[in-house]
């Protein structure tokens, strides 16, 4: 009977010792998603977009009536989309702390005419989009110029290569494409010897098919002022991209983060701060 016992204790002792890493290892951070408009009010049902997806989704990943959504996730970066009819399209980034027990996010819509695809309980509906091999990419100026590009015109453009590191998912990524400073040098971007002066206040708005959009500033694609690559890409790994990123994506070899990488890209605008 002793010697029983000790093996109880001895069992329930090894069990115990395993906790801390099981804990360590599944350790999860309840993240908050608050919607709410210009005024304060919650947004209610409005549809959540995460990439990387979270492990373990609710059936809908929408808010309730108070506009809030709560995940368990594990810690990292995370790409947020928020999607609700009557509002523009939102995207931001998350940083998912491990050492904080629980983190809010507010997040503030602003009204105006949704323009992404249809938007279902579940998740964003086929677009009606024209097929991938005949939808261009839009290169606009903030003067005069406008130039329209279809995969096949950029796929005869010179190409490079360059590889990366992708923080979502760890792994080195070898995207091929048009380097973004020579698209613009065809609608009479500034780069070169012509940057200077007001050119300084030059950026470009860069914009996917989901309304998500970043800004780059003309110096970053200077070779004289920024030593990265940013690419109008069409491949990755040596294969065409897929639905979920082409037909064009924005790569920024120099950004740690994976940010500015917009999938689906189909607009480039030249604007200036001034």
């Amino acid at each position: 009977m002793r010697f029983l016992k000790q093996i109880i204790v001895a069992v329930f002792l090894f069990a115990l010792s395993l906790t801390p890493l099981h804990s360590q290892q599944s350790q999860t951070t309840a993240v908050t998603i608050k919607v709410i408009d210009a005024s304060g009010a919650p947004v209610p049902n409005a549809k959540i977009r995460l990439y990387p997806a979270p492990a373990h989704p609710p059936a809908k990943m929408e808010t309730d009536e108070s506009g809030v959504l709560t995940l368990p996730l594990k810690s990292g970066a995370y790409d947020l989309t928020v999607l609700q009819t009557g509002f523009k399209a939102l995207h931001t980034a998350l940083d998912i702390q491990d050492t904080v027990p629980s983190q809010t996010f507010p997040i503030v819509l602003e009204v105006g005419a949704y323009s992404g695809p249809a938007i279902t309980a579940d998740a964003p509906a086929a677009t009606t989009d024209p097929p991938a091999s005949a939808k261009p990419l839009l290169l606009l100026s903030s003067a005069q110029k406008k130039l329209q590009l279809t995969s096949a015109e950029l796929a005869a453009l010179p190409h490079i290569t360059v590889t990366v590191k992708n923080a979502h998912n760890d792994a080195q990524e070898t995207h091929s494409g048009v380097r973004l400073s020579d698209l613009l040098l065809k609608i009479g971007a500034p780069l070169g010897k012509d940057f200077h002066g007001k050119s300084m206040l030059a950026y470009i708005k860069a914009s996917g098919s989901d309304g998500y959009a970043v800004v780059i500033s003309l110096a970053e694609l200077d070779p004289d002022f920024h030593s990265g690559e940013i690419i109008v890409a069409d491949q990755m790994n040596g294969q065409p991209l897929d639905a979920k990123s082409g037909p064009f994506k924005l790569v920024a070899s120099g950004d740690k983060r994976p940010a500015r990488w917009v999938r689906n890209l189909v607009s480039l605008e030249l604007k200036s701060a001034d």
